[in-house]
Formats: C-alpha cells, structure tokens, sequence
C-alpha cells in the first residue's frame, strides 16, 4: 500500500511562466519547488501526495501546479481553485482545468448559503450549488475548508450531491472571521476554543459514507508542541466515528518544513494512536486516499 500524503502546497518564484499572488508567508522570492517536496517524501518513505492551489484562483496561476501533474503524473494529483466570480457558471472553469491534467477537484472556502440556522434552506440559492452540481456530473472532489458561519450549511449540499466524494480539511475545524494569525516561523495559525463548534458540524459529517476527514494541520490549532497531545483525544474520535477508512494523514507543507519537520509528521499517527491496528494504519497513511481519490499506480 502507498504511502501518500493527502494535502499539501508547492509554489514557484512569481515569474512570467509561473504567475501567482504574492502573500506574508508566500512572497514573490519565495519558492517551495516539488522537487523540495519529493526529497522530504523520500526521507520519510511517502510515495505520493496531493498538491493543492495556492496563489490565486485564475487558471493561468495555475500553471506551476498544472506544470507538477505534468511533469510527475504517478506520484501527484491536484486539487484547483474557483474564483469567486464564477461561482454562478463554473462549469467552463471546472473543466478546463481538470480535463487530462491530474486535477481532480476544488477547494472551497464558503458555501454561501443563510447565516442563520433557523432560516428556511433552499440548496438551489446556495452560492456555491452550481460547483456542487457539476461536481456531481463530472465526478469531482470538494475540498472543504469553509469559514465557521458556512460550517452548519455543508450538511445540506452533501445531502442533496451524495455521490460527490467530499474531503473535510485540517481536522473538520473551520476558522472563525479574525481568528488567524502568523507565528514565528511563519505558520497559519487559528485560535479555537476547547470544545470547538466543530464537533456539532463538521465532525457530525461522518454519518455520510461520502465524506472523509483529514488528519492534519495540528500546528495551526494546537496550544501544545509536537506531537499535539492537547488534539490526540480527537483522533481517538475521528476513528471510532469516520473509521480508518475515511481519514487520511497529512502534513499541509511547506508550512510545517522547519518546525516540527516533515519527518516528525510522517510519525504523528504512531505518536497519537500507538494502539492503532496495523490495517487502521495503513488505511490511515495511504490507503484511504489511494482508493477514495484514485491515486494512480507507481510506474
């Protein structure tokens, strides 16, 4: 079974090729190359990952991402980004980018449905449906790392599509409007509370067999070091409610390459479950996402 790293974003230089938005933590010089990535990968024994658009939303910022799929089509799949000015017809968008490139779905930050939950719900106003609709007909992935006043309304678009495969980001948590800053070396990070909304909504996904939860991002929420022992109690939940066979391990690089190191990561699940079945195991570090994504077989 692959070992496969199931988040993660590589980004060039800003250049003429490779155009991207320049943030804090994503400067114009600054490049994290999957050719940095493939060396970590290999310290740590993991034979594939997904990469995930970072630096703007349009398809020609999409180029050193398509560039990646391209250039190692057995190691890597792709997840893309939608402007939000498509949102009403994404249709061309969704296909351009995923027709033959190794990018299988979309990342979306907002469902856009009523804030309060004790309106009357229509999925068809939600702002995001027309992605949720072509995603079922094109058999796409959803990438879910929604703000906390969406977080109630997920349960609604994975019930009217129960045939799209949805990914909940970073251990279901949804930040909060002014929740996140930056740390010393440069990491994300989101204030939450001891008992998280989470677990009244995006935890509560797990009833649906369509959905699957990553285990990642610990650095952005945890209050403790590596390995995260204020988060392992929610490991133990994720497996006794999603089962190993809807939760992949992930890193979120480049974030994580200086502190804890990409090596610690690999070992987060040994460190947090060392009860864990070997099958649990395996499922967790690649099995999962080899058969829920459709990872291609190593050439």
């Amino acid at each position: 079974m692959p070992r496969i790293d199931a988040h993660g974003h590589v980004f060039a230089k800003v250049s003429r090729e490779f155009p991207r938005e320049a943030g804090g933590n994503t400067p114009p010089e600054r490049e994290e190359t999957v050719e940095k990535l493939m060396t970590y990968m290999a310290g740590s024994n993991i034979d594939q990952a997904m990469l995930v658009q970072i630096g703007g939303t349009s398809e020609a910022q999409h180029a050193y991402l398509l560039h990646c799929l391209r250039t190692y089509p057995d190691r890597f799949l792709g997840i893309g980004l939608i402007p939000e000015s498509a949102y009403g017809a994404p249709e061309e968008h969704m296909d351009r980018l995923t027709d033959g490139t190794g990018i299988v779905g979309f990342r979306l930050g907002l469902v856009g449905g009523p804030a309060d939950p004790f309106d009357a719900v229509d999925v068809r106003k939600f702002t995001t449906y027309p992605i949720w609709r072509h995603a079922a007909e094109k058999d796409l992935v959803l990438w879910l790392y929604v703000r906390a006043a969406d977080a109630h309304l997920i349960a609604w678009l994975v019930d009217a599509f129960p045939q799209v495969r949805v990914v909940i980001n970073h251990l279901g948590i949804c930040p909060g409007l002014g929740k996140g800053r930056t740390d010393q070396w440069g990491r994300p990070q989101i204030d939450i509370v001891s008992y998280n909304p989470a677990f009244h909504t995006t935890h509560r996904l797990s009833t649906y067999e369509n959905v699957t939860m990553h285990l990642s991002g610990h650095y952005a929420f945890s209050k403790k070091p590596y390995p995260y022992p204020d988060l392992a109690g929610w490991h133990k939940h994720f497996l006794g409610t999603y089962g190993a066979d809807r939760l992949m391990w992930a890193t979120d690089f480049p974030w994580i390459y200086e502190e804890p190191g990409y090596d610690k990561l690999a070992g987060l699940i040994e460190q947090t479950m060392p009860d864990i079945k070997p099958h649990e195991y395996e499922a967790i570090m690649g099995g999962t996402a080899k058969r829920f994504l459709r990872f291609p077989d190593l050439k």
